[in-house]
C-alpha cells in the first residue's frame, strides 16, 4: 500500500474521531441546558416551595459550544423564610412587658442600644440579598444570649438561617463589647461606705461558664466540679454593675491565678486603677481597696475576710466586708438570669465564647443603668439550670505580708469601736 495512500486513511480516522467527539460534547450541553430549564420550570411550578427567586438584575451566563452561543439566565436562590413575626408582630403590636419578658429590656432601651450600636453594624444591600436591618440582628442576638436555645430556633422564629444567626450574635456582640464599661470612683467609695466599709472601690469574685469539651487542652478546662468551663473575673459597683471583666482563663485555673494574670492586678499593683485617694484608719494608711473572698491574696487594696479561729472583733468585720460581696453575688445572679444562654454549655467557638460572654456583661450593666425589671421568672430558670453545673469551691489562700494584715487589723479595730459606740 502506498504511503500516501495510509496517511489518508489515518487522516480520515482522526477526523471521524473528531467529528464524533464534536458532536458528543454538543449533545452533552444540550442535554445539560434542557435539565437546567426542566429544574426550574418545575421548582415554578411546585407548589409549596420553600425556595423563592430574589429580584433585581439576573446576569446572563453565556455558554459558547462549538460555535453555537446559547443564553443561559442564571438566577439566584434563597430559602423562603417569614418575617412577618418579627415586622409585623413585634415591632407594631408587642406591648412593654412582652418586650422586657422575651428581650430582657424595654423597646425603648432596645431602640437606644440599637442607635448606639449603629456605626458598628451598619451594613449594605446586595445584589442577592437585602441587608438585615440593625434593629433585627441585634433582636435575633438578644433572643440567643437571653435562652439556653438553639440556633435553628432562633433561625425560625426571625424567619432567617441558621447560618445568619451565628453571624448576628457575634457581629453585636463584637459591637456591644466596645461599649466600655463605665465608673464613677467617688460614687462608688460613697456606696460602699454607705453599707458599712470605707474607701471601698468594688467587689471582686470569680464564676463558671459552662462551655463544650475544647478539642485541645480540654483537660485544662475541666474544674473542680469535673466539667468544662471558662472563667469570668469580675469587679462590681455597690449597685451591681460591672466595672471592669476578665474572661477566657481554662476552668481548672485558680481564681487567685487568674487575677494575679489580670491588667486589673497591674494596674491596681501600680496604683493607677483608682485614684491617689487614702484615709487613716487609726495610725494606718490605707488606699482604695477592693474586697475578695478567701481565695484572693490579702494585699494592701484588696481586703478580704479571717479564716480560721475567729473572735468578735474578726466575725465583725467578716460580716461587714460580706454584707458589701453580697453585691458581687446578686450581680452574678442577674446576669445569669437575664443571660440564661451562660447557663448551659455554650457551643460557640473557643474564641467567640469570650466575646459573646463580655457582651453579657455590658447588657447587664445597660439594664441596671436603665432600671430594667429583673423577673422572678428568669431567676426561677436560672436557678433550675445551674442546678446541672454548681459552682466549684475555691481553695483559701493564708499567706500575707505583714504590712498589710496592720492595715486589716486597723479596720477590724475600727468596726469594733464603732460598734460599741452604736
Amino acid at each position: 500500500m502506498e504511503p500516501s495512500t495510509i496517511i489518508a486513511a489515518v487522516l480520515s480516522i482522526v477526523n471521524t474521531s473528531r467529528l464524533i467527539v464534536h458532536l458528543f460534547q454538543r449533545q452533552m450541553l444540550r442535554n445539560r441546558v434542557r435539565r437546567q430549564w426542566k429544574l426550574r420550570e418545575d421548582m415554578n411550578s411546585e407548589r409549596g416551595t420553600d425556595l423563592s427567586q430574589s429580584t433585581g438584575p439576573r446576569p446572563l451566563d453565556i455558554m459558547v459550544a462549538m460555535g453555537h452561543v446559547d443564553p443561559v439566565e442564571r438566577r439566584f436562590w434563597a430559602r423562603e423564610t417569614s418575617t412577618d413575626w418579627w415586622d409585623r408582630i413585634v415591632l407594631q403590636v408587642w406591648d412593654e412587658s412582652q418586650w422586657l419578658r422575651n428581650f430582657q429590656m424595654r423597646k425603648g432601651t432596645f431602640l437606644e442600644l440599637c442607635e448606639l450600636l449603629s456605626p458598628a453594624l451598619k451594613r449594605q444591600d446586595t445584589r442577592m440579598r437585602t441587608a438585615l436591618t440593625i434593629q433585627k440582628r441585634v433582636a435575633i442576638a438578644l433572643w440567643k444570649l437571653a435562652t439556653p436555645i438553639s440556633y435553628r430556633s432562633v433561625a425560625n422564629q426571625f424567619g432567617v438561617g441558621k447560618s445568619t444567626v451565628g453571624v448576628a450574635v457575634i457581629q453585636v456582640a463584637h459591637a456591644i463589647i466596645d461599649l466600655l464599661l463605665s465608673k464613677d470612683v467617688q460614687v462608688i467609695i460613697d456606696g460602699f461606705s454607705a453599707m458599712g466599709f470605707p474607701n471601698c472601690g468594688g467587689a471582686i469574685d470569680g464564676t463558671h461558664i459552662p462551655i463544650l469539651g475544647p478539642a485541645h487542652q480540654g483537660s485544662q478546662y475541666i474544674n473542680r466540679k469535673g466539667y468544662f468551663s471558662m472563667v469570668l473575673q469580675a469587679l462590681v459597683d455597690h449597685k451591681g454593675p460591672f466595672t471592669n471583666i476578665n474572661v477566657g482563663w481554662p476552668g481548672k485555673v485558680h481564681d487567685a491565678h487568674v487575677f494575679r494574670n489580670s491588667g486589673l492586678f497591674r494596674r491596681l499593683q501600680e496604683s493607677i486603677y483608682f485614684p491617689d485617694r487614702k484615709i487613716s484608719v487609726g495610725d494606718v494608711e490605707m488606699p482604695v481597696v477592693i474586697l475578695g473572698d478567701p481565695a484572693y491574696p490579702l494585699m494592701p487594696w484588696l481586703m478580704k475576710p479571717y479564716t480560721g479561729t475567729l473572735d468578735t472583733e474578726k466575725e465583725l468585720f467578716n460580716y461587714r466586708l460580706s454584707e458589701c460581696r453580697m453585691v458581687m453575688e446578686c450581680a452574678f445572679g442577674r446576669l445569669k438570669g437575664r443571660w440564661r444562654s451562660l447557663l448551659t454549655r455554650s457551643d460557640l467557638s473557643q474564641t467567640n465564647i469570650p466575646i459573646m460572654i463580655a457582651a453579657c456583661c455590658v447588657l447587664h450593666n445597660l439594664c441596671e443603668s436603665k432600671g430594667e425589671t429583673f423577673m422572678v421568672g428568669w431567676e426561677v430558670e436560672a436557678n433550675r439550670l445551674a442546678a446541672d453545673y454548681a459552682q466549684p469551691d475555691t481553695r483559701a489562700i493564708r499567706r500575707s505580708q505583714r504590712d498589710v494584715l496592720r492595715i486589716r487589723e486597723a479596720l477590724k479595730a475600727s468596726f469594733q469601736s464603732e460598734q460599741g459606740n452604736q
